[in-house]
């Protein structure tokens, strides 16, 4: 079944896609809007319903597990080959700080948003992609391949092709192999939604990406 968008939320996608690629790399209210335009209700229906095909995405969205308060200095006293540890290095070294506890959990989409949001460098830590432009690009092919219907993401990887085109071609053959390895890994990879990764602080980062079939 296509589906359509009416003229006002043609018009409002495309106005707040400009903006963004006007805007600097990592402008979170800018993406926020965009987000808010193009996943709409019936769209995060379609990505609960897909998540939720797994036992593991099923049971999160009735657990609604969250990280709850993290301290990095903390993590960063465990051995530097367990997860926390290289979480906590990866927000440190980048100048990071964690994501604000949400309590305020009160339905699949709010907890949908919370927990990629929350979990975002989780993921950079266990799929190895940079914060450059080509390990984003990179991690946003691999959502994409996680969460399917997710129609952001596939606007971001748009928006950063169009940048590089215009601004940065020299990036060109970087971005390319970041978006197909991006792509590949995550079709490849066990589902990250849904892990309760502050039970997982203690454990190897190679065997939990063992685990995840994340090579």
């Amino acid at each position: 079944m296509i589906e359509t968008i009416n003229q006002s939320q043609e018009k409002a996608i495309l106005e707040s896609f400009l903006e963004l690629v006007k805007a600097p790399y990592g402008d979170f209210a800018a993406i926020g809007k965009l987000s808010h335009f193009l996943n709409d209700p019936a769209t995060l229906q379609k990505i609960v319903a897909f998540l939720s095909l797994t036992p593991q995405g099923k049971q999160a969205f009735v657990d609604r597990p969250l990280l709850g308060k993290i301290d990095l200095q903390q993590l960063h006293q465990l051995p530097e080959h367990t997860l926390g540890y290289m979480y906590a290095e990866h927000m440190i070294k980048n100048g990071l700080t964690p994501p604000p506890v949400n309590e305020n959990i009160n339905d699949q989409f709010t907890f949908l948003g919370t927990h990629i949001t929350e979990t975002h460098d989780i993921w950079h830590v266990v799929t190895g992609c940079n914060t450059d432009k080509p390990g984003e690009i990179k991690l946003e092919a691999f959502y994409i391949a996680q969460l399917a219907s997710d129609r952001l993401f596939l606007a971001l990887i748009a928006k950063n092709l169009l940048k590089t085109a215009m601004y940065e071609i020299e990036l060109c053959e970087q971005i390319m192999d970041g978006l197909t390895q991006g792509w590949i890994m995550g079709k490849q990879a066990k589902p990250l939604f849904g892990m309760e990764w502050n039970k997982l602080w203690k454990i190897p980062l190679k065997e939990v990406q063992t685990s995840l079939n994340i090579s």
